[in-house]
């Protein structure tokens, strides 16, 4: 038995099991709604792990260590960012948002959200909202799917093209089967495979070099400025890194988990899983990238290959530490960590395709039936574009995440979070707002000025754009009313 058969026997059964899901959830996916929402049926518990696990893709397991491991504690900040933003999603967005989709026409998508909730009859919203999921999730799900193309042409050797075919295929397959149920579920599992691997990793690690203080002394010893937080750094550079927290309120992948949640009084529970979940995932994740450091600098024959691409930092220690079954699952891990967040960004660009191009512009009376097998099309179509983009191996996963989280980000966050809680926001202020953000960020990407994350003058100028040109009119009255309505049901149920 050579010594990446115990690898390929668990992701095997890692991907029969997967798959084995996605049949099940088939059996219990009838129609539409079923396809891209679940029937809003997601238990507190099945929520909060599928939203932990559909954010933090591969990044969480190969990008955060990789950028740990080359710049050290200074790259730390994006966490503390993330932690901040993720509360304030769930707590300002999460149950309003589940409660308004239900009142503005039992809403399926973001686009539908919005034309319901300033009654846009034009369908601007609908088409401009659509369009920009379409644009920034391509370039999202080719980071997933180039995650997946890492692993397994480090774990087997396979030449990159071929690598990516595999990480994609098993992905593309249970998403087509069961949607919205498949994605779920299959997110719960990986994500408890996620924190598994990101507690056993880093402490292996710690144990391996004699302890955190030991381990920490080799790293400021051998690599001194990795070991300062504030190294290299700037006042730009540590907001830039904080400000990816401003992304998690229009991140249409994160936003649909709460959609699908079985009320909006199942909201608190799921927060206070989803936030422990998430802490601890992300300390494993910088304890494994930085105390990397210490052990590869006692063990400098094994860094040529981390050294070349930091990103392959936890499959490397995994590999060099573990013995080859224990291995296999914690890179199961990382595969996990790709398939649940890609799986959920190509349904919802499935989603956004069907029920907001497809049904309202070519077939208004098509079946639940006939927009079912339309959806698998679309996804499919979506998935064969993300793998075109993911083709070229010099792709960086950390970059064209950085990229997509900005555009949703500055064109979605402060118009979802304005929606709920501005009862004068117009239909033309959202218009604004939603362009604003997404020029912002697709105009600021490639110069960069002032190194400055452009989700931040995205975010910004989207917001004062929303306030100036909603100023200029009064909403109808039917939709202010509805606004109210919300906020009472919201007040009704405790503030979740």
């Amino acid at each position: 038995m050579s010594a990446s058969t115990p690898m390929l026997i668990t992701f095997g059964i890692y991907l029969a099991g997967m798959l084995a899901i996605g049949w099940w959830a088939s059996r219990r996916t009838r129609h539409f709604e079923d396809y891209i929402l679940g029937g809003r049926s997601l238990s507190p518990t099945v929520t909060a792990l599928a939203t932990g696990a559909s954010d933090m893709s591969g990044w969480l397991l190969m990008g955060l260590p990789g950028a740990l491991y080359a710049t050290g504690l200074a790259e730390g900040w994006i966490a503390i960012g993330l932690i901040a933003g993720a509360w304030a999603n769930w707590r300002l967005v999460a149950a309003r948002l589940r409660l308004y989709t239900e009142r503005a026409g039992n809403a399926l998508t973001l686009p539908d959200y919005f034309t319901h909730r300033f009654a846009d009859h034009t369908r601007m919203l609908r088409v401009l909202s659509a369009v920009v999921i379409l644009v920034f999730f391509a370039i999202y799900s080719a980071s997933g799917i180039v995650a997946g193309a890492r692993l397994f042409e480090s774990s087997f050797g396979m030449d990159y093209s071929y690598a990516l075919m595999a990480g994609a295929v098993v992905t593309i397959a249970y998403t087509l089967m069961g949607g919205f149920l498949a994605v779920s579920w299959t997110d719960a599992v990986q994500a408890s495979l996620m924190l598994l691997a990101l507690i056993v990793a880093p402490l292996a690690v710690i144990y391996v070099i004699g302890g955190p203080l030991e381990a920490y002394a080799a790293i400021a010893a051998a690599h001194p400025t990795r070991a300062d937080p504030f190294h290299g750094t700037t006042v730009v550079g540590i907001a830039s890194l904080m400000a990816w927290g401003l992304g998690y309120c229009g991140q249409p992948h994160i936003l649909a988990r709460f959609m699908a949640a079985e009320s909006a009084s199942a909201i608190a529970p799921a927060r206070r899983i989803a936030m422990t979940w998430m802490v601890l995932c992300l300390v494993g994740a910088m304890a494994t990238g930085f105390f990397a450091i210490a052990w590869f600098a006692a063990h400098p024959a094994d860094a040529v290959g981390v050294e070349a691409n930091p990103e392959r930092v936890f499959i490397q220690l995994s590999q060099l530490l573990f013995n080859p079954w224990i291995a296999g699952v914690l890179l199961s891990a990382i595969l996990a960590a790709i398939m649940s967040t890609l799986s959920c960004q190509l349904l919802v660009c499935a989603s956004a395709l069907t029920e907001d191009f497809y049904k309202p512009f070519l077939r208004p009376k098509a079946s639940p039936r006939e927009l079912l097998w339309v959806g698998r099309a679309a996804l499919l179509a979506v998935a064969i574009v993300a793998m075109v983009l993911a083709w070229n191996p010099e792709n960086r996963v950390l970059d064209l995440v950085a990229y997509a989280w900005a555009g949703f980000g500055a064109a979605f966050g402060p118009v979802v979070v304005l929606s709920l809680l501005w009862r004068g926001m117009t239909r033309n202020g959202a218009l604004a707002g939603m362009l604003t953000g997404a020029i912002v960020v697709l105009v600021w990407k490639p110069y960069g000025w002032f190194g400055l994350y452009e989700m931040i003058p995205g975010f910004l100028l989207a917001s004062v754009a929303i306030i100036v040109v909603s100023r200029f009119e009064r909403p109808p009255a039917d939709i202010v009313a509805q606004f109210d309505a919300v906020a009472n049901d919201w007040q009704r149920l405790g503030r979740p």
